[in-house]
């Protein structure tokens, strides 16, 4: 068997196109512009590159873009007043600091300040409660990226057995949680799982988010399962330099699977899909609006 690639760049420029349509569409008709502001502290490099793609893309499906750039050494009372001027802008409609931040920073702290209903990377308590208990949320932009990933290949996945390996708040379980709510049968694995191989053999879909490089071979695989690999981890090539690996070994368990997504061009490009999703959503909540049909869990 060789796997269906489950392409997520073409799938994330499809999502963009369904955005900008609806952005035009609240614009010609309420007036309105959705409103995204990311919030980078320090230099980081990395940072500095995923906040340039994230303000290209925003503009480019016709919202606003409004981008802060504070200094590493920036106090708490600082960094909190800019939140608080941004969750009282009427026309912000998403909030997002991103992360890491330096060290006297906390994650936590800055993520309970934004306002729940601007919180467009889905990490705040109150959105995580409302996911939990199967209410209205903002969902954390990657998980949502491999709901929409697995519903465009599966359709229904009612019924279906998923194994979700990771635990983390970020990942492992917001997928947990939304596959439930599509009605599949979920077990949350981990590193220290008992029998972890057999456990990965039953599943019908695998989400790999472990953050361990190629850690689920081939042989784990019952054939014909699609598997979403979330892992992003570089490793040294035999010839010098590096490169981008998943947390399945893409090879082997391509030659098992119905279909996988692969690193890069799988998962990632979903999540910057999924944040401006998660803004034209806010938008359109915070005004009465009716919401993007396919773009939310």
């Amino acid at each position: 068997m060789t796997a269906t690639v489950i392409d997520g760049k073409a799938f994330a420029a499809n999502v963009r196109e369904q955005i900008g349509a609806h952005v035009a569409k609240i614009k010609g008709e309420n007036g309105i512009t959705p409103g995204l502001a990311v919030i980078l502290v320090g230099e980081d490099p990395a940072s500095e590159v995923y906040v340039r793609n994230k303000g290209k893309q925003t503009i480019e499906v016709g919202m606003n873009s409004y981008e802060h750039k504070l200094p590493a050494d920036v106090s708490e009372d600082e960094l909190y007043a800019l939140i608080d001027k941004l969750n009282n802008d009427k026309n912000v409609h998403g909030i997002l600091c991103q992360f890491p931040v330096p060290d006297h920073l906390s994650e936590q702290a800055i993520v309970a300040r934004i306002d729940p209903a601007k919180d467009v990377d889905g990490l705040h308590v109150i959105n995580a409660g409302l996911l939990a208990s199967g209410q209205r949320s903002l969902v954390s932009c990657t998980p949502l990226g491999c709901l929409m990933l697995l519903r465009d290949h599966l359709g229904s996945l009612s019924g279906k057995n998923a194994v979700v390996i990771g635990r983390s708040n970020l990942v492992g379980k917001p997928v947990a949680q939304l596959l439930l709510g599509d009605s599949c049968t979920v077990t949350i694995a981990h590193s220290r799982t008992a029998n972890l191989e057999e456990v990965v053999r039953q599943a019908d879909i695998v989400v790999a988010a472990v953050g361990r490089p190629k850690m689920v071979s081939g042989d784990w695989l019952k054939p014909g399962a699609t598997v979403i690999d979330v892992g992003i981890n570089r490793i040294e090539k035999p010839e010098g330099g590096t490169r981008l690996v998943g947390d399945v070994d893409y090879e082997s368990c391509a030659a098992v699977a119905g279909a996988i997504t692969p690193v890069p061009g799988g998962v990632g490009p979903m999540t910057i899909a999924c944040l401006l999703a998660n803004t034209v959503t806010a938008c359109c909540r915070a005004n009465g609006l009716a919401e993007p049909v396919g773009l939310t869990a």
